[in-house]
């Protein structure tokens, strides 16, 4: 071994330089064992943590708030859509704005939260469609029932019925009778130009309105019957027609008997011959005011009128009433028989004859009905009907003999010159009228 290499082993380390990191001696164990990684440096915690909890505080109050709003929101609906205190259905008047419609509404028993109530009405954007009316409220309606039934505006309807026969005036009358109408009524319609019927109206309807429907609806069945009528009718317009019904509405009520009786007055039409109809007769003395409530006479008979067709030939210049639908079916088909006369049969009917001698067989049938009639009700005590005053004929219209020269009627009879007459039809029933002073007729009820 050379000198060098003795130094070197034996020589001890040399000192670290200055500066120079001096390494601790470890031991094998600690030599091993994985050094500690210094911590990282501190964050600014308390800045960020004050920003989140601002914001959580916040959005669990808008958590807390709406299920609040949401669990209110849900009884309130619970209870605008519980059942009422109605107990049992009732109809209301109600007028007004949503308020004066609340508070009339809770006097009437038929809610007990008003306030409830309008706010439902509100919130539902309906306050505006709350119409005013008569309504009809069930038993135990909800609040949101009874909203929307003031909401459909389906008033509660009333029947008014106008019956088949009256004239336009006396239909004008009972329109101003009518205490559920509003408004006046300007003119009376023309004759003829009102359909009868049943209408289903609101309280407080105008009555101008329900004129104006009833004269339209007339246009449309008159058109609709023509349209249907025979190809060989002698009657050359609609008008004419409903001249013709008008006749035989007034002859007779009966259903079955129509159809036969406008067969007389269109044979006799066709044949050239006079009508010779009563109640043309009426219509000519008293106009659309309504019955004579009287017995003709034989004056009234032959005083000629534009009305009487005892002495005109042909159709009267206009309907001498309004007549319903059967009645122009009736005329506008009539049926097919060779009669040219009928004559009250007692009962309620007719009895129609192809002859004049079958027919005078038929009054004389029937003056003996009516005198045994009397005979039994004087025997009975009861004061007699009908009795002619001096100067009027007290058998069919044309005289009381049926043989006499006067006239005689396809529907003579003795006393039934209106076929309302005696009905609850009849506008004048045990009502007078004074001949004497024609501008005056009692009030048509």
């Amino acid at each position: 071994m050379s000198d060098n290499n003795r130094t070197s082993i034996g020589k001890a380390n040399p000192a670290p330089e200055k500066g120079a990191r001096v390494r601790s001696l470890k031991s094998p164990t600690e030599a091993i064992k994985p050094e500690v990684v210094p911590p990282p440096p501190p964050r600014r915690r308390r800045e960020r943590g004050g920003f989140v909890n601002s914001m959580s505080n916040f959005l669990t109050a808008i958590v807390v708030g709406a299920l609040a709003v949401g669990g209110t929101v849900y009884v309130l609906k619970s209870e605008f859509n519980a059942p009422g205190p109605l107990s049992a259905d009732k109809v209301v008047m109600v007028k007004g704005g949503a308020r004066a419609v609340a508070d009339s509404l809770q006097r009437e028993g038929v809610i007990s939260q008003p306030t409830l109530f309008l706010a439902g009405v509100y919130v539902s954007g309906a306050n505006d469609d709350v119409k005013a009316g008569e309504y009809l409220f069930r038993k135990g309606a909800s609040l949101r029932e009874v909203m929307d039934t003031l909401v459909s505006g389906k008033t509660v309807l009333h029947n008014f019925t106008v019956p088949e026969g009256l004239t336009s005036e006396q239909i004008v009358a009972r329109l101003r009778d009518a205490d559920l109408l509003t408004g006046e009524i300007t003119e009376i319609p023309p004759e003829g130009a009102l359909l009868p019927e049943t209408y289903r109206i609101s309280r407080g309807a105008s009555r101008q309105q329900i004129l104006d429907r009833m004269r339209q609806d007339g246009r449309r069945v008159l058109a609709e019957v023509w349209a249907r009528r025979a190809p060989d009718l002698p009657l050359k317009t609609p008008e004419e027609l409903v001249t013709m019904a008008s006749i035989v509405e007034k002859e007779t009520g009966r259903a079955d008997e129509r159809t036969r009786v406008a067969g007389v007055f269109i044979n006799r039409l066709q044949k050239g011959m006079r009508l010779q109809s009563d109640p043309t007769i009426v219509y000519g003395i008293v106009g659309g005011k309504g019955a004579l409530g009287r017995p003709l006479s034989r004056a009234d008979i032959t005083t000629p009128t534009p009305y009487n067709t005892y002495t005109i030939n042909g159709l009267p210049p206009g309907p001498i009433a309004n007549p319903g639908r059967a009645a122009l079916e009736a005329v506008a088909n009539p049926s097919r028989t060779r009669d040219l006369y009928f004559v009250a049969d007692g009962t309620g009917g007719h009895t129609f004859s192809e002859t004049l001698d079958q027919h005078n067989r038929g009054v004389s049938r029937l003056r003996q009905i009516e005198s045994s009639r009397k005979a039994q009700d004087d025997a009975a005590g009861k004061p007699a009907e009908g009795k002619p005053a001096e100067g009027e004929a007290g058998g069919a219209p044309g005289g009381a003999d049926p043989t006499a020269e006067a006239p005689q009627s396809p529907g003579g009879r003795p006393r039934a010159f209106d076929a309302s007459e005696g009905t609850d039809k009849d506008p004048l029933l045990n009502k007078t009228y004074d001949l004497n002073s024609p501008q005056v007729v009692p009030k048509v009820r």
